[in-house]
């Protein structure tokens, strides 16, 4: 069975021939878009069991926070940066990339 190949053997390599054509069919014909970073907030307040005004000291004012959470205000460098060393919210969630 195929699944079961070995590395370095004839199967291995059909193997990994196969994955690498499956990759690259689903990265061009099903991309995944990325990742809206207030979602990813959202997401980890969730997790976290947070408020917004739990964000105050990471984000800056209640103001800031509501803009932020609305979609009104884009994250600044330092957000950024406070969310995720604070909530340990990936670099790319936050950037969108």
């Amino acid at each position: 069975m195929l699944i079961d190949a070995e590395y370095g053997t004839l199967e291995g390599n059909e193997l990994d021939i196969f994955t690498t054509l499956v990759e690259n069919y689903e990265t061009k014909h099903f991309p995944i878009p990325a990742c809206d970073p207030v979602e990813a907030i959202r997401f980890q307040m969730e997790q976290m069991g947070l408020e917004a005004k739990d964000l105050i000291p990471i984000i800056g004012s209640r103001s800031k926070v509501s803009e932020i959470l609305n979609h009104k205000h884009q994250l600044s460098i330092s957000m950024i940066h406070n969310l995720h060393a604070q909530l340990n919210v990936p670099y790319e969630s936050l950037i969108g990339a």
